[in-house]
């Protein structure tokens, strides 16, 4: 079986392609979604989802959330005193996601679908199929999230013409795909985005402007990494966030100190404080557009995909900038997944989906650096060639030709580089290696530099010495802060030795994690109760009487709920 996996920011969902439909897979709480959240639980073993998420206020030290962003990088994230990768981080993630379908499938699990930002770049990406097998899974592709919207859409409408505009505003990422659907192939054109661009930054906004106005009247100290303050002021402004796209005004309520601080905005407030983000969200939109060649009123549809797009200052961004309304008439937090689970589907080769083709491009320009001399016979050095550029079509295989710069030159050193700018120093370098060429006068001798990106994200560059043949090769499968082969095997054997928290018992984890969340943020009577509440249901865990346990649990989480308007996923 292969499953559909969105691994999101905030939070990330699995799906299966069963009996000609898309089913969603719920989690061992019953929901769909699953926070991308890990942490210690008291008896220090590892929890993922709501449960790790509801103890990011009261233990921010032993959680952590919102790693995606740091996919790609050797940053280290801690739970407590022991550092983490992202990848190990997503892999937890993930493996809890196999669980939850295993447990629904009656099946073992062991390859997948997993999507990424379509403006993931090569050592992120790298870094995400790392984390699917540090999880146990074989990945079968890695789609992007843009073409997995499309898919979700556009499944019926596929021997149609069209050409589709997805935007994508995640928790985390932003992406733009200019896509083309005709014939049963889906062709990506053009993509765009910003890694660092998500609905967590729209919370930033309202954490800066709360510490600007009331926080430095009360006397707040700066929230710091990893602090009860930040946490629970996160989770306020995130709150105040979601009420504003349903509400023209919200109040954020931040108990500190044994008092509660109050403090409203209004949904145009919202949007003034946000204009610095809604004008980066323009600049992908216009470079994918560019990049297609395709004229906004040529369009069919335009997509909108990602929790954060609920909010109504971006569905008027794009309805501005289009004149025209976006569809969203899937869930945004689901669309992803449904689209994974389309895709997982046609890897099975399932009867009831006709041959569907999809093509992608590569996200950025790969090539390699060079020096020239200018009109004064001056050696200009660290300057970027372009080989395969971004938004071409893969797989893709180009040639490019260098000469030797100086007389009596025996080596050409052939650096591999990742990026946009005109410089190598603001690209990223993904390898090198040196090829031997004879000696004669400067330009006489060349080398022809060939470039194979294929769809998996592997790149083969291959020199060839063009006066006596010889060749010299590199394949970047890996880069500065992705992990090898040998480490993935080292970090198996570690992670496996983790004691993990039973899924059987994820959801009286989770209602306790919940019940200390509240008597945090609440006070007075109310705290009161929440503490009985608490008790009473910890006696009851100790007696180990399920059918008990089950009860007092039901009994528990109709108590919280009547107390907590603000529960979210």
């Amino acid at each position: 079986m292969i499953v559909g996996i969105d691994l999101g920011t905030t939070n990330s969902l699995v799906g299966i392609w069963r009996d000609g439909a898309v089913t969603l897979v719920p989690n061992a709480l019953g929901h769909l979604l699953s926070p991308s959240a890990v942490g210690l639980g008291d008896d220090g073993a590892i929890l993922v989802g709501l449960a790790a998420r509801e103890r990011l206020i009261s233990h921010p030290a032993l959680t952590a959330a919102a790693f995606k962003r740091y996919m790609g990088s050797d940053r280290l994230l801690f739970l407590g005193e022991k550092g983490f990768r992202p990848e190990e981080l997503s892999a937890l993630v993930l493996r809890s996601l196999k669980a939850d379908a295993e447990a629904m499938l009656g099946e073992a699990v062991d390859e997948a679908v997993i999507t990424v930002p379509a403006y993931f770049n090569d050592a992120q990406r790298k870094a995400t199929k790392a984390a699917g097998e540090l999880a146990g899974l074989r990945v079968a592709r890695l789609l992007t999230e843009p073409t997995a919207a499309a898919l979700a859409y556009g499944l019926d409408a596929l021997e149609e013409e069209s050409t589709i505009l997805v935007v994508d505003l995640g928790g985390g990422t932003f992406d733009v795909s200019v896509l083309n659907c005709f014939e049963g192939v889906m062709e990506v054109r053009a993509c765009a985005g910003d890694s660092w661009l998500g609905g967590e930054d729209f919370v930033d906004v309202i954490v800066a402007a709360f510490m600007a106005g009331p926080g430095a009247e009360a006397g707040l100290p700066p929230p710091s990494e990893g602090s009860v303050l930040r946490a629970a002021l996160r989770r306020q402004a995130e709150l105040m966030k979601r009420a504003l796209s349903d509400a023209e005004s919200a109040t954020l309520d931040l108990a500190h100190d044994g008092k509660t601080l109050h403090w409203s905005l209004t949904r145009d407030g919202f949007e003034k404080l946000a204009e610095p983000l809604l004008a980066r969200l323009r600049a992908p939109i216009e470079r994918a557009l560019r990049d297609a060649r395709v004229d906004p009123d040529a369009l069919s549809q335009i997509v909108l995909a990602g929790g954060a797009s609920r909010m109504p200052m971006f569905r008027r961004l794009i309805a501005r900038l289009f004149q025209r309304l976006p569809v969203q008439s899937i869930n945004p937090d689901e669309v992803v997944a449904r689209g994974a689970a389309v895709r997982a589907g046609l890897a099975m080769r399932d009867q009831s989906l006709e041959e569907v083709v999809l093509t992608d491009v590569a996200p950025f320009t790969l090539g390699v650096g060079v020096a020239e001399r200018d009109a004064d016979g001056r050696r200009i050095d660290g300057l970027f060639m372009p080989v395969i550029e971004r938004n071409t079509v893969i797989p893709a295989s180009r040639i490019e030709t260098v000469s030797t710069l100086e007389d009596n030159q025996s080596q050409i050193s052939i650096k591999v580089y990742q990026g946009e700018s005109r410089l190598v120093r603001d690209n990223i370098l993904l390898g090198e290696f040196v090829v031997t060429v004879p000696r004669r006068r400067a330009g006489e001798e060349s080398v022809d530099i060939r470039f194979t990106y294929d769809t998996s994200g592997l790149l083969e560059v291959e020199a060839t010495v063009r006066s006596n043949g010889v060749r010299g090769n590199l394949i970047i499968e890996g880069n500065p802060g992705v992990l090898t082969p040998e480490q993935i095997k080292q970090r198996l054997t570690e992670l496996a030795k983790l004691k993990v928290h039973p899924r059987d018992q994820a959801e009286n984890a989770a209602v306790v994690a919940r019940a200390k969340r509240l008597y945090e943020e609440r006070l007075g009577a109310t705290r009161h109760r929440i503490g009985d509440w608490l008790s009473d249901f910890m006696a009851v865990l100790n007696r180990q009487d399920e059918t008990e346990i089950a009860a007092a649990r039901q009994r528990l989480v109709a108590n919280l709920d009547a107390v907590d308007d603000n529960f979210f996923l």
